[in-house]
């Protein structure tokens, strides 16, 4: 990592005001990512990982509360004015959104939508160049007959189409960092893979940092240079993309390989994780994963581990590197 990253999250932690109490949605954050670097963000719904980079974005509700650092070329976010956020959102950093089809307006062409988002950030452009730049985002983006789909609504277009509408719309201004959160949940398998080749063909060429925010390690597998793993709205696991599949730290990184489907095993029961994740109004003074981990000790419930060096990796835990002496070593092959 560079001394000067794209992006440095520092202590970043998010917590949304209930009627029962605060509820930490993320808690103690530290990443960073660098210019023209992929970094996938793992883990289960609930883990945090949408609402930490809605948080760099700015788009948390006002019930949020949130603390910590995130500069992104050296200018806290957290510190900047919502005049100036609007300048670097949809600017210099852009975010495509899970559902394209609630994240567009349905009463608007995908075309104007386009336009609007340019004219927001550059109003010197011509008309004329406007309409040949939205052509040229739609075929940048591989959408057939863009033309003439720049002038369709959102529901005119298929699934596949409008999440690539939705990426045209978050590079029309050539952002330097592009958020994709869970950007291939709601397609099937054929479109999802074209999905990614898309994102995979655009990130580098043109170079931007990429933060993609999956639940799905086959999509991390093929796209990631490097991985975080969350839990509980904490960073458990760090590393390299090659290392977090070939000697992953965490228990929590191990049941979530474990649990990938594998073609050279079709006969056998899948691996599930036991339990569920605790309640985001009340996490345990130790370990968060320590109520569903095999490898669990007195230790672990009674302390939380810390962000630490285990070989090439970075793990939250007591026994990264070997378990405690009343568990079995983990004998699990990763899948990839």
């Amino acid at each position: 990592m560079t001394e000067d990253p794209l992006l440095k999250i520092r202590d970043l932690s998010v917590a949304f005001r209930t009627s029962l109490g605060a509820a930490e949605a993320v808690s103690g954050v530290d990443l960073d990512l660098a210019d023209g670097e992929v970094l996938g963000l793992v883990g289960e719904s609930g883990s945090g990982k949408s609402v930490a980079m809605k948080a760099i974005m700015g788009l948390l509700p006002p019930r949020a509360e949130t603390t910590g650092a995130v500069h992104f070329r050296g200018r806290d976010l957290l510190q900047t004015s919502e005049r100036e956020m609007r300048r670097l959102r949809g600017g210099r950093i852009a975010m495509v959104f899970q559902d394209p089809l609630t994240a567009f307006n349905p009463v608007v062409t995908i075309g104007d939508q386009i336009a609007e988002m340019i004219r927001l950030h550059d109003r010197s452009m011509s008309n004329a160049r406007l309409k040949d730049r939205i052509v040229e985002l739609l075929e940048l983006v591989s959408i057939p007959e863009a033309g003439a789909r720049a002038g369709a609504y959102p529901h005119e277009l298929s699934g596949g189409m409008r999440q690539r509408a939705m990426i045209a719309m978050a590079l029309a201004n050539d952002p330097e960092l592009l958020i994709a959160d869970e950007p291939t949940t709601a397609l099937d398998v054929t479109v999802q893979a074209q999905i990614l080749d898309v994102l995979r063909d655009l990130q580098t060429r043109l170079g931007i940092g990429l933060a993609l925010v999956t639940h799905d390690l086959g999509v991390v597998a093929g796209m990631a240079d490097r991985v975080a793993v969350m839990y509980a709205g904490r960073i458990v696991e760090q590393a390299p993309v090659d290392t977090l599949f070939a000697d992953p730290r965490h228990p929590y990184t191990r049941g979530l390989i474990a649990a990938v489907p594998r073609l050279d095993r079709t006969e056998e029961r899948l691996t599930g994780i036991e339990g569920t994740p605790p309640s985001l109004l009340s996490r345990p003074s130790g370990c968060a994963f320590a109520p569903r981990c095999p490898m669990a000790a007195r230790q672990c419930r009674e302390v939380r581990p810390a962000l630490e060096p285990a070989g090439h990796s970075l793990a939250a835990c007591h026994f990264a590197d070997g378990p405690p002496a009343h568990a079995p070593a983990h004998t699990e092959e990763t899948p990839r």
